[in-house]
C-alpha cells in the first residue's frame, strides 16, 4: 500500500521523491518573473509615441497600431493600454506581466458598460471575468515564480486628468495679463488638503496589503519576494524653464503644455510631492517588511515636456524618432492635446504620459532594481545615450 500510495502524484513530495522534471513554474520554483500593478504611468499609456512632433505623426510612431496590443489580437483589457514598451519586461530570461491598468485607483470603480472596466488593487470579481489586480496577481502568482512586483498608484485617486483639464482651460481662457490659475481652484486645492492625502495614504496603504494577501493566497512567504514601491516622474519642468512664453498661445498650440508658470511650479511642488508621498507612507503604513522604494521622481528632469533642454522633432532637426540622438533631445512625455489639436492616431488619454523613451528609462531601471533576483530600491537617475537594448542609459544608486 504504501508503494501504490508513493506511485501517486499527489504525495510524491511527502514520500521524499523527486519532483517532476517537467513540473509547472509556481512559487519558489521556474523561470523567475516580474509583476507590474498600479495605472496608466507603469501600464504604458503613451508607450507608442517616441517623442512629440507638430509634423507626422508617423515621424514619432516606434510601435504602431498594436501598440497596446497585449494579446495576439489586441488587448485583454479594454482600454488598459499595456504598451509592448512598458517597463517591466526586462527580458534576460526573466518573464514579465503587466497587469497594471490606465485610469486605475486603489479600489476597482463600479462597472458598466459603455465604458472600460478599470480595474483597482483588489480582489474585485463579478463572475464574468473582470477581475481586480490583486486577485488576477494571485492567479499569476500560483503559477509562476514572481519575485518582484513593481507597484506605482494613487495618481488617479487624487483626481489626476480633472487637474490636468483644470489647468489647461485656465491657461486657455485667460489672458496673459489676468491668469487664472489652477491651483487655487478649489476644485483643485481640496483634493491636496491635509486630510485628503491622508485618507489617499490610506487607500495606497490597503492597496498594498491586498497585494501582500494576494502573494499569502498564491503560496507565498512574504520573505520570498519583493514590492518595489514606485514613485511618478516629474512630467513638466518648473515654469522658468518651460521653452515657450506664456504670452499668446504658443505654450499649447505648439508644445501641448498650455499650462501657467506657476501652476507649473505648483504641480513640481505640491501634487507630484503629494502623490509621491502617499506612495512612500503608504509603504510604511501598510505594514508590509518586504517593500522598497523605487525613486522615480527626477529621472525625467532635463527631457520633460517643453523643458528647454529638449524639443520637437522639428525644433531639433531630427527627421524621426530613429534619428541619431533622437532620445537625448526629444521630450519623454507625451503632449497634452486640446480638442484642436487631438487627431488620430493620438489618444487623449495618452496626455502627460511617459512616452516610449520614457517607460525604455523605467525598463532600464527596473531591471536594475530587479538586481539578478536580488530586488533593490534606490533613486534613478538618466544618463546619455542608449544601451545596448535601445534604451535611454539611467543609474540606479
Amino acid at each position: 500500500m504504501h508503494k501504490l500510495i508513493c506511485a501517486l502524484a499527489t504525495v510524491v513530495a511527502a514520500c521524499g521523491l523527486a519532483a517532476p522534471a517537467a513540473m509547472a513554474d509556481g512559487p519558489g520554483s521556474g523561470t523567475p518573473s516580474v509583476v507590474s500593478v498600479g495605472d496608466s504611468a507603469i501600464s504604458g499609456e503613451a508607450g507608442r509615441w517616441a517623442g512629440n512632433t507638430n509634423g507626422s505623426s508617423n515621424n514619432v510612431d516606434a510601435l504602431g497600431s498594436s501598440a497596446y496590443w497585449d494579446t495576439a489580437t489586441g488587448e485583454s483589457t479594454p482600454g488598459c493600454h499595456r504598451s509592448k514598451a512598458n517597463e517591466i519586461a526586462i527580458g534576460g530570461g526573466v518573464n514579465s506581466a503587466n497587469l497594471a491598468c490606465s485610469g486605475a485607483r486603489t479600489s476597482t470603480q463600479p462597472f458598466s458598460s459603455g465604458s472600460d472596466f478599470k480595474p483597482g488593487l483588489d480582489f474585485y470579481d463579478d463572475g464574468a471575468g473582470h477581475l481586480g489586480q490583486a486577485k488576477t496577481l494571485q492567479q499569476y502568482a500560483s503559477t509562476h515564480n514572481v519575485k518582484l512586483v513593481v507597484v506605482l498608484i494613487g495618481a488617479n485617486n487624487y483626481g489626476f486628468a480633472d487637474i490636468v483639464q483644470s489647468c489647461v482651460v485656465d491657461f486657455l481662457t485667460s489672458p496673459s495679463w489676468w491668469k487664472d490659475y489652477c491651483y487655487d481652484d478649489s476644485s483643485v486645492s481640496s483634493r491636496f488638503t491635509a486630510a485628503n492625502q491622508a485618507t489617499i495614504t490610506t487607500q495606497v496603504a490597503g492597496a498594498f496589503q491586498n497585494l501582500r494577501t494576494a502573494m499569502r493566497n498564491a503560496g507565498y512567504a512574504d520573505n520570498a519576494w519583493t514590492l518595489d514601491v514606485q514613485t511618478y516622474a516629474s512630467p513638466l519642468p518648473r515654469g522658468a524653464a518651460i521653452r515657450y512664453s506664456e504670452s499668446g498661445y504658443t505654450r499649447q498650440s505648439t508644445g501641448g503644455c498650455g499650462v501657467w508658470n506657476r501652476d507649473a511650479d505648483w504641480a513640481n511642488d505640491t501634487a507630484v510631492v503629494a502623490m509621491n508621498n502617499s506612495a512612500r507612507n503608504g509603504a510604511s503604513q501598510s505594514g508590509l517588511t518586504n517593500t522598497k522604494i523605487l525613486e522615480t521622481s527626477s529621472l525625467f528632469n532635463g527631457r520633460r515636456l517643453c523643458e528647454n533642454t529638449v524639443g520637437l522633432l522639428e525644433e531639433k532637426g531630427l527627421a524621426t524618432w530613429t534619428s541619431a540622438g533622437a532620445a537625448d533631445q526629444t521630450e519623454w512625455v507625451s503632449q497634452i492635446r486640446t480638442t484642436s489639436t487631438l487627431f488620430g492616431p493620438y489618444l487623449l488619454q495618452e496626455d502627460l504620459h511617459p512616452n516610449y523613451w520614457g517607460e525604455k528609462a523605467l525598463r532600464n531601471c527596473v531591471r536594475q532594481a530587479y538586481n539578478g533576483g536580488t530586488p533593490r530600491g534606490g533613486t534613478c537617475t538618466h544618463g546619455t545615450g542608449l544601451n545596448a537594448n535601445g534604451e535611454p542609459n539611467t543609474t540606479l544608486s
